[in-house]
């Protein structure tokens, strides 16, 4: 079992190269924080610890003089289901799962498909050949292989995963494909005529501009963790496509909102606009999808050299499955670890983590990448890729072992001195504050969640 204190130094050397000073993070707690034997706990420490001590390093050769960071190892825990404890004016702000969305029976295991969005619901009953119904689909899933459920979804365009064990995905190509991968991968893309200059600042991102073009959780809180820090982030969205309410108001801190309809000469010509005057871009589109619209990372470096972009993905950039959709549930299914929970608990059914772990650390992994490209770029230059998966976090999360096993649920009373209230365009928003400190700079968001599309699609 891997403590969460050398969990952040491992991490941290993997992802800059260099070794954290001795005291420069001290992770106060360990786990257990959270319910099943999984570490959810340590990893989310270790990845807010190495993102705010990079952070403190950026904002140092920007002449900043940062004192040591300090992650709460329960805060940390508890920012990882952040969305659980979300309400706007005293409110529950809506559903996070579609009614199709589940796991289901197979004649030899189990099969979860994801339809929180309408594409994705038609989808899963066009492959299945059954009306969008719940008790049609569980019926028609009783009678068919898992894998070939999961085969025939995704064929049609949905999303799902069958339910694999440990054993079994640590022998899948797809399996070893992931582990292969860094943690946050770094990639030149472009050159530059010289390092990147940052002039002296109050805050480690100030005056840097990150295009957030992501949806969900994991490339949403990256954009947020970055916000924390200074950053002017303008989220780009459009009104065709669809959204999960209470995701996008949890992941709305420090954010401006814009819409732009790639889909169109226009809406992509202002996307050029504004790549050019960027000095981030974050998304999380499909594989390939984003360079197919002519937003590649080499075609983004040649419109802004000196770049940092940001490529979040499912299951990586390599591998037999590098370009299948996917979530944080189905994630969990294929890479054993709900089997592997329901096998602790000698349970049927799949039991899950006790939060999106996978999302959650996986942007703050993103987040930790973005900053280690950008202090590179302060000393080498060049345009820059950083890639990360929710699969190669996966591996990373069963790789630091498992502890006791507790039940801890914590609920909204149980955590409210990590709470706060914000007021914003949507309402009063109570929500978890940035976990993470780091002295002389400490995170914090300028403002809460904007309605979606209701800034312009500019800069400041």
């Amino acid at each position: 079992m891997i403590t969460a204190g050398k969990a952040f130094a491992h991490l941290y050397r993997e992802v800059t190269g260099e070794l954290a000073e001795s005291g420069a993070v001290r992770v106060v707690g360990d786990d257990p924080q959270l319910s099943g034997r999984f570490r959810v706990g340590a990893l989310a420490a270790a990845c807010i610890g190495a993102t705010t001590l990079a952070a403190g390093e950026l904002w140092r050769a920007r002449g900043g003089q940062p004192g040591p960071v300090t992650v709460d190892a329960r805060h940390a825990a508890v920012s990882f289901r952040s969305e659980r404890y979300l309400t706007v004016d005293g409110q529950s702000p809506g559903e996070f799962w579609g009614p199709l969305s589940g796991d289901y029976l197979a004649v030899d295991g189990w099969v979860k498909l994801h339809c929180n969005y309408p594409h994705h619901a038609l989808a899963a009953a066009k492959a299945l050949g059954v009306a969008e119904d719940r008790e049609a689909i569980t019926a028609t899933i009783a009678n068919r292989p898992a894998q070939e459920v999961e085969e025939a979804v995704l064929g049609a365009g949905g999303v799902a995963a069958a339910m694999r064990s440990l054993t079994d995905w640590h022998s899948h190509p797809a399996g070893r494909a992931a582990r292969l991968i860094p943690l946050a991968d770094l990639v030149q893309v472009g050159d530059t005529e010289g390092p990147r200059t940052l002039g002296p600042a109050d805050r480690p991102l100030a005056g840097i501009r990150v295009l957030d073009l992501t949806h969900v959780i994991a490339g949403p809180v990256c954009g947020r963790v970055l916000a924390a820090h200074g950053a002017d982030v303008l989220h780009v969205g459009a009104a065709h496509l669809p959204t999960v309410a209470p995701l996008v108001v949890d992941n709305g801190f420090g954010k401006r909102t814009c819409y732009v309809d790639l889909r169109t000469d226009e809406g992509k010509e202002t996307l050029r606009a504004l790549v050019r005057d960027a000095d981030v871009l974050i998304q999380s589109y499909r594989p390939g999808a984003l360079a197919g619209l002519g937003f590649g990372p080499e075609e983004l470096a040649a419109m802004r050299p000196g770049i940092v972009v940001l490529s979040l993905s499912a299951y990586g950039h390599v591998g037999p499955w590098r370009q299948r959709r996917g979530f944080d549930s189905l994630v969990q299914m294929a890479s054993g670890i709900a089997d592997d929970g329901a096998r602790v608990i000698g349970s049927d059914e799949p039991r899950p983590l006790p939060a999106q772990a996978l999302d959650h650390g996986t942007g703050w992994l993103a987040a930790f990448g973005v900053l280690t490209a950008l202090r590179r770029s302060l000393v080498e230059g060049g345009s820059w890729q950083v890639r990360v998966a929710l699969a190669r976090t996966a591996a990373w999360l069963d790789d630091l072992g498992r502890h006791t096993g507790q039940v801890i649920d914590p609920g909204a009373e149980d955590v409210a001195d990590l709470l706060t209230e914000t007021d914003s365009q949507v309402g009063l928003v109570r929500h978890v504050g940035v976990p993470g400190s780091l002295p002389g700079a400490e995170p914090h968001w300028a403002h809460g969640p904007h309605r979606p599309g209701s800034d312009p699609a500019a800069w400041w």
